[in-house]
């Protein structure tokens, strides 16, 4: 990645904020991994979060991502099971949910 020195891929692959693969003597990060250490180093850099509070920020961002798949998944389920039978109200209200943390 470019802009990224390894003494910091190698930090915040040892926390576990970002993973990777060693090949061909280098690490190789799938996309996710790729937009992770991005958000990383925009915390870090441009929005000067400090040393101590990016973890708590990206454990906050992995909640995030964990509560809109769950919202996804509820949906999915609640239109599965009985897709006519789901009141307006309530089909809205979980789609504005899951664009809130899209």
């Amino acid at each position: 990645m470019s802009g990224l020195g390894r003494p910091d891929s190698e930090r915040w692959i040892l926390k576990q904020w970002v993973k990777s693969d060693v090949g061909r003597g280098e690490y190789e990060y799938c996309e996710i991994d790729v937009a992770r250490a991005r958000l990383i180093r925009d915390l870090r850099d441009d929005s000067e979060v400090d040393k101590a509070s990016l973890p708590v920020a990206m454990l906050t961002t992995d909640h995030l991502h964990q509560l809109r798949r769950r919202i996804c998944d509820i949906r999915g389920a609640l239109f599965e099971a009985a897709p006519a039978t789901v009141p307006g109200g309530i089909a809205e209200e979980i789609f504005v949910a899951d664009a809130l943390v899209a």
